[in-house]
């Protein structure tokens, strides 16, 4: 019996220092980000959604890929994916119409709020 009860708190220790160190967290997959701009941007249509499903899908691929470069290297890393956020902005708005596309900077500007308070601790 204390054995099975040592095995238990053995397990249940792994499993919580493996979450401390960011394993339970999970990105967003380019069908998601399309999901979620479409829940906050005012009527995308199917032919928007397509395309902003391959602009997600493409940003996707150059950020593993940016990740691999980098290393560990964070503060690299963290650099280029500002750049590629810009870059994705612009690629996103160019696909929606003016008015879609100030719907979509503000809901940008209010996540990029969201980020700084908590990396601020807020």
């Amino acid at each position: 019996m204390k054995k099975v009860l040592l095995v238990c708190a053995f397990v249940l220790g792994i499993s919580a220092v493996s979450f401390a160190q960011g394993g339970g967290r999970m990105r967003m997959t380019p069908q998601a980000q399309t999901d979620t701009l479409k829940a906050h941007v005012s009527g995308v249509t199917a032919d928007q959604s397509t395309k902003l499903l391959a602009v997600y899908t493409a940003v996707a691929k150059s950020r593993d890929s940016l990740r691999q470069a980098a290393g560990d290297d964070r503060q690299a890393m963290m650099a280029g994916f500002m750049k590629m956020q810009t870059t994705t902005d612009a690629k996103v708005k160019a696909v929606l119409t003016a008015d879609q596309a100030k719907e979509y900077q503000t809901w940008a500007d209010k996540r990029m709020a969201q980020m700084r308070a908590r990396m601020n601790g807020n």
